[in-house]
Order: C-alpha cells, then structure tokens, then sequence
C-alpha cells in the first residue's frame, strides 16, 4: 500500500507542477496577482508530494520489498542499513527521484526565501522551475519509474554493486546532485529575466547565493567523487578525465565563471548578457551531464544506464529547454546594455578574461569528451581521447588564470595600473620565484614545469594573503586596529580568502601527486620487504576475514622509516558473496608530505601475492585545499548581505566606487 501511496504522490506531484509552471508566469504577463501568487503554494506542495514518494521508496528498500523491481536489482538482505539507504540513489530510477526532490526542494527554498522578490519575477523564476520538474517527471513515470512491480516476487535481491558500497559513494551522488540541480535556480532566474526584459545589479545579487550554494555542493560532490576513486578503485591516481567525472566538471568551470561574472554585475551594472549567458550555459552542462550518464553513450563505472530510449527522452529535454532559453536569449541580448564601460587593464578586466578562459577551458573538455561519441556515431572508427589531451589543453589555460586571480584583487574598477598593482606584491612574486627554483634545485631538475606549478600555486597563496594584508592595513596602523578590522571583516571577504587560498594548497597537491609519484609492483611472501621512497614495506601476514556480506583477503604491512616506530597497513580484496564481484580497499597513510597508498593484488601460483605501493606527494594537500574551498563557500552564505536582500542599483554603485577593495568580496 506504501508503494502505491508514494507511485500516486509522484503522479500528483507531476500534476502541481504542470499547475506551477503555468497559471503563475501567464499571470506575471498579464498582472494578475491571484494567478501569480499560486507559484508559492505550488511550489511547496509538490515539495511534499515528492519527498512523500522518496520516502516511500526508501522505506521499501529499508524493509527490503521484493516485490519492487528497483529493490531486487539493487538490495539484499544482507546488505548493511547504510547501503539499503544508499541503493535508493545507487541506481538510475532513484537517482533520478532524488534528481526531482532536489529540484523542488530548490523551489520550495525559494518559495520560502524569496519573499522579498518582485512579485512578477518569483511568479516567472518558480514557473520556470516547476516546469523543469514536469519535464524530468514525465521521464520518470514513462521511462524510469521507480515503483514498477515484479511477479512473482523473489526471496531475496540481486544486491548493490559492490563499487557502490562505501561511504563514500553513499554521499557523493546526493551532493553532486545539490549541485548539478541548483544550477537549475541560476538558470530559472536568467530566463526569468529574459523574459522581463531586465538584467540588473540587484538580479545579480539574488543570483549569487544560489549560484554560490550550487557552486559549493557541486565542489564537495566532485572532491567526494575523486576521493572516493583514489582510494577505491585501488590505482592510485584520483583523476582520470572519465567521461563523466568531465561531465561535472564542466559545470564546476561554468558555475565558477558565472559566480565571479555576477560580482561584476552587481558592482558595475556591466556583463548582463555575459552573465546571463553563463547562468544558461552552467544548467546546460549539468543536463548533458544526465544524459551522458544515462543514455549508454558511454561505458563508465559512473554510469547509471544504457537505455538509449532514455538518452533520447533527455537529449529531448535538453534541446527543448535550452534551445527555448537561447531563443530568448538571442531575442533579448542585444537589449541588455551596461551603465559603465571599462578599460581591458581594470578589475572588471582581469574578471573578464579569468571568465573567458574558463568558459574556454570548459569548452575544451566538451569537445574531449564528445568527440569520440561523434567518430563512433558517424561510423569513422573508435578512438580514446585521454589524460595527455586533456592536461596539455587544461593547464595551460588554468595557469594565466591563477596569475590573474592573484593580480585582480588589487586592481581598481574601471581603469588600473598594472603596474601599480604588481608593485603591492613584490614580496609575494619574489617569495613565488624563489620556491619555483628551491623546488626545481632540491627535487628534480627534470620536472621544471612541476616546480613551476609549484610556483604558481605559492603565488596565489601569498597574493591571497597579500590582499588580507592590505584589507587591514597591516603594519600600516597600529596592530591593535589591524586585528579589529580584520575581526570586522565581512564573511564574504572571509569567504573568498579561504576559497582561493583553498585552492592554491589543492594545486600544489594536485601538481606534485601527479609529477613526482612513486610506484613500485612486486610479488610477495609473507616476510618479504621493499623499499619505496625511502620507506621500507614488510608483508607481515595475509588473513582471509568475514565481513556482512564479503569475504575479504586482508594483508599486515609494517611500515617504517630509518627504523622508526612502525605503521600497520592493511589492504584488502574483497569478494561480495551475491555478485561474486571483487572489490579493492587500499591502505592508505597520510602524511604531512604524502600519502603512504599500499594494494593487495591476487595471488600466485607460488604462493606470493601481487602489490602495488606507492607514494602520492602532496595529496593530503589536495583534500585539505578542497576543503578549504568548501569552507569559504559556506562562509560567504553566512554574510548578512545575503539575509537583508538586495540594495538598490544606485546605492550598491555607490559602494563599489568608494570602496573598491571591499566591493570584491564574495
């Protein structure tokens, strides 16, 4: 009977969306303020109508119901509570349930947030979002429905992929989710205004949180996702520009470069079609994301579906939605002119080409990613687009980036010297030069464009710094003042500060994990050791244990360096009773320099077991660095900016030209 209850609250929460994405934006066009004012109603009632059918499906899954084609494909009963809980999600039909109950909790946010919003855009910006949610409904109950039934039911299911049972794939596709779907409240907005016809500072700034709160999500998903495969998949390496860990990352550029395009908005009233272009371009990523996923285009351990009648159906969605916002966009751009110009050497400047070259670098990985899809439909041959062509397009679009973003910060609006600017961070260019070359002397000579992002990474650190500094006038007034301005700093700016700080300490991860990693790949006996930068690895054992519903086989390595105090790691292969699927845990032991990352393999005919051991530089960084982004996201959507609404255009203007430092801030 719950299963029926949660089957009819999807087909009524279809229903109320069809309501919501009608009545109020007809009454927007014609002002009628009865009409408009169902969109918050609406909004919050299909909320509710879809968290009751995701809860009933978890309950079905919780109380392992057989009698539901998604629980036997994706449970069993042995199954531990938290991976019951995750299979709701670890499967298309679920996945795509949580897709739309994001989708309307967004609504619902900004039903309830969005009080202070001009009647006519809540009316038309919910409208837009519940008519996303009957698009990706109707996909749902015609294609993906979570409810279907099977007879006769069995006794017990076909169990979860054994990759999927982890922590942290448990929490990764929640919030990639919150991420890739809050794309949908930035884009909601700019269609909304398109069809006002007005693109303003204070549009901006009611974009902003919400592009923030996506952007934020969106990184935690990501980084979850990375981790996850580092440690996991048992390879040692946390990237490989898969097809779909490239199709959240596209979005992250996009969302990026829409965040920094709305501060110049909300500062100098310029960008609007920029802006708005970004905020369509950044939900269109994240829908070709859904469809790559889903229509069987590709083969990934990401992927959740290989029905290409539903690659159609969203393929279908996506040219439909986005091909009616750039027809409104290409009808309304030319009419979307900003109040103040700008020379190419100012802050709005550097914004603009750090935008540019992100959008550029997002564009690249797009035409990486597809284009094999296209060879192969064309029937031209197969070919693999891989890890060398991606980082010789990506990093040296990332590297011009990173020094601007170290530079902007000190230049004024409108009109700077650059010169004037670079002059505030000698000290910061002079310590940056210096680690390029102690890094490029003591580590390896060979590897120049290693320390040389190295370098790079400390610039941005130290110009992050540098711009604190100068935001407190340090050592420029007594101490004492200086530690009351920067106790009155707003979160915006504490935000920003930890964002890019966060991401200079990532890059340096990032840079020295992927240059200077050591491997080694061996048989072993019990007893056996090997040395690995400068560590000296002893096989100890190998047990076979029990877990809930695996058996494992478990190595006891003893780690130790000049014969200091000994680590114990243990790795694992683990073989999952139902599949009869093998799964690898490796042992991982961070350190301040790196990580300690040991695999046991199978083993031989001898007697010995395959392992690999390396050492990863710096990643310990990269996680560090990406929480540190996180954190400044948060931070940024405490500052009470965000709680009091948005200032008139004039006034904001008037803030942005008295206190040019201050107005960055995000």
């Amino acid at each position: 009977m719950l299963v029926e209850i949660g089957h009819f609250a999807l087909v009524l929460a279809l229903s109320m969306s069809f309501v919501q994405g009608t009545l109020p934006i007809i009454g927007a066009h014609y002002n009628k303020q009865s009409w408009m004012a169902l969109a918050r109603p609406t909004a919050l009632l299909q909320l509710m109508l879809i968290l009751i059918s995701f809860v009933a499906l978890t309950i079905a899954f919780l109380g392992s119901d057989f009698s539901l084609k998604i629980v036997v494909n994706n449970s069993h009963t042995l199954k531990p509570l938290l991976y019951k809980i995750s299979g709701v999600w670890g499967n298309h039909e679920g996945s795509m349930l949580l897709w739309v109950l994001i989708l309307a909790i967004y609504g619902g946010a900004i039903a309830t947030w969005g009080k202070n919003l001009r009647p006519a855009l809540r009316a038309r910006v919910l409208s837009i979002q519940g008519l996303l949610g009957f698009g990706f409904m109707l996909f749902i109950l015609f294609t993906s429905n979570p409810f279907d039934r099977i007879s006769p039911a069995p006794i017990n299911g076909q169990d979860l992929n054994p990759l999927l049972q982890d922590p942290g794939l448990a929490f990764h596709p929640p919030l990639l989710y919150l991420g890739y779907v809050g794309l949908s409240t930035t884009f909601s907005f700019a269609v909304a205004a398109l069809i006002e016809g007005k693109v303003d500072p204070v549009w901006a700034r009611w974009v902003r949180p919400w592009a923030l709160v996506a952007w934020g999500f969106l990184t935690s998903g990501i980084v979850l996702g990375s981790w996850w495969a580092y440690y996991e998949l048992g390879w040692g390496g946390w990237w490989f520009w898969d097809p779909v860990e490239n199709a959240s990352f596209m979005p992250w550029l996009a969302a990026t470069a829409l965040l920094h395009s709305a501060i110049v908005l909300e500062k100098r009233d310029t960008l609007k079609s920029w802006t708005v272009f970004l905020a369509i371009i950044a939900f269109a990523l994240s829908i070709l994301g859904t469809f790559i996923v889903r229509s069987g285009v590709i083969t990934s351990v990401h992927a959740f579906a290989s029905d290409p009648g539903r690659g159609v159906f969203i393929l279908a969605l996506l040219v439909i939605t986005i091909g009616t916002a750039f027809v409104l966009f290409g009808w309304r751009a030319p009419l979307l002119k900003g109040s103040n110009l700008f020379q190419p050497i100012s802050r709005e400047g550097g914004l603009l080409i750090n935008n540019f070259l992100l959008t550029v670098a997002s564009a690249s990985i797009l035409l990486g990613t597809l284009y094999p899809l296209f060879i192969d439909v064309l029937e031209l041959g197969k070919i693999s687009v891989g890890a060398p062509y991606f980082n010789a397009v990506f990093v040296p679009l990332m590297t011009p980036m990173i020094l601007i973003m170290g530079l902007a910060p000190f230049m004024t609006w409108k009109r700077a010297d650059i010169l004037v600017g670079m002059s505030k961070l000698k000290i910061a260019g002079i310590l940056s030069i210096l680690v390029f070359i102690g890094v490029w002397f003591i580590k390896d000579k060979a590897t120049v464009l290693a320390s040389f992002g190295i370098g790079v990474s400390a610039w941005l650190f130290l110009a992050t710094l540098s711009e604190l500094k100068n935001r407190i006038n340090l050592f420029g007034i007594p101490f004492k003042e200086s530690i009351n301005k920067l106790l009155r700093q707003p979160r915006g700016s504490w935000g920003m500060t930890l964002a890019h700080s966060g991401l200079a300490i990532a890059v340096a991860g990032m840079t020295a994990s992927s240059a200077w990693k050591v491997e080694s790949i061996q048989n072993m006996n019990t007893g056996n050791s090997i040395n690995v930068a400068g560590y000296e690895f002893k096989l100890e054992d190998v047990r076979q244990v029990r877990g809930p519903n695996y058996l494992a086989t478990r190595g006891i390595f003893a780690v130790s360096k000049h014969n200091s105090n000994k680590i114990i790691m243990k790795p694992e292969k683990r073989i999952y009773a139902v599949s009869q699927q093998p799964t690898t845990e490796a042992a991982i032991e961070p350190t301040l320099l790196g990580d300690l990352y040991i695999v046991i393999g199978d083993k031989n005919k001898d007697g010995s077991y395959i392992t690999r051991i390396y050492f990863n530089p710096l990643v310990p960084w990269m996680w560090f660095g990406a929480i540190l982004m996180v954190l400044g996201s948060i931070v940024s959507l405490t500052d009470r900016r965000y709680r009091i609404g948005a200032p008139s255009s004039r006034k904001m203007l008037r803030q942005s030209t008295s206190d040019p430092v201050e107005s960055i801030n995000t």
